[in-house]
């Protein structure tokens, strides 16, 4: 397989590019740019004019703003093949968020010339980058309430069903194993809570043997959890 035919089988995954036929993902794939960040490298940052849209080859990156108070408050990681950069980039915009490398990162972009002429030209990828912003807005719409209305293990207990549902689908019952690939400080500031804070929900979620733990992979009671997270 050509480097750009594994770029197009990653963009297939993809809510934004998934809608294009094999032919187009192959052509925006070599369209494409590599670029790599060092672990703790920004990207961009808020407020800076959007040129690119990223796609995620190796490593993980924090989506990231900051409050008036000077808190930072995750929103998103995106990890290997996920897109993030897509709404400056869309819109020609400035961006509406820091990202930042958590880990050393390897992405490719495309450039916001090529997006417009994609919205112009493919009525299926027009549809799918509407549907892909307001997925976000839906995303972010939760997070916030999840952050403003419930308690801290209620919020991990959701976070680690909604890693599972991402996996595999939709979790129902059972036990599965998943390794969430971030430190509690990451998670922490995923979750909008301090570190301390966090270690407790998941010793709580273990005393109440919905997790076992064993250093970043975590053993998770799907039921158990559900109830935890306020889901029945």
């Amino acid at each position: 397989m050509t480097p750009q035919a594994g770029v197009a089988q990653l963009l297939c995954n993809t809510k934004l590019f998934g809608k294009l036929d094999d032919g187009s993902r192959l052509d925006v794939a070599r369209q494409m740019r590599e670029t790599s960040f060092r672990a703790g490298q920004s990207i961009f940052s808020r407020g800076d004019v959007g040129k690119d849209v990223y796609l995620v080859l190796e490593g993980r990156v924090r989506l990231s703003v900051l409050s008036s108070e000077g808190r930072e408050l995750t929103f998103a990681h995106a990890a290997r093949g996920d897109v993030f950069g897509e709404i400056a980039a869309l819109d020609g915009g400035l961006r509406t968020a820091d990202a930042t490398a958590v880990s050393a990162v390897r992405a490719m972009t495309l450039s916001h010339t090529t997006l417009h002429r994609l919205v112009q030209s493919s009525p299926p990828f027009a549809e799918a980058a509407i549907a892909f912003l307001c997925s976000r807005i839906r995303e972010t719409d939760l997070q916030l309430e999840g952050v403003a209305l419930h308690r801290i293990e209620v919020r991990l207990a959701r976070f680690l069903l909604g890693l599972l549902r991402q996996r595999d689908g939709v979790a129902t019952s059972g036990r599965e194993k998943i390794d969430i690939g971030m430190s509690q400080g990451e998670l922490a500031l995923l979750l909008g809570a301090s570190r301390p804070k966090v270690n407790a929900a998941l010793t709580l979620l273990e005393d109440m043997e919905a997790i076992r733990r064993q250093d970043s992979l975590i053993d998770c009671d799907i039921d158990e959890l559900r109830q935890m997270a306020e889901l029945e």
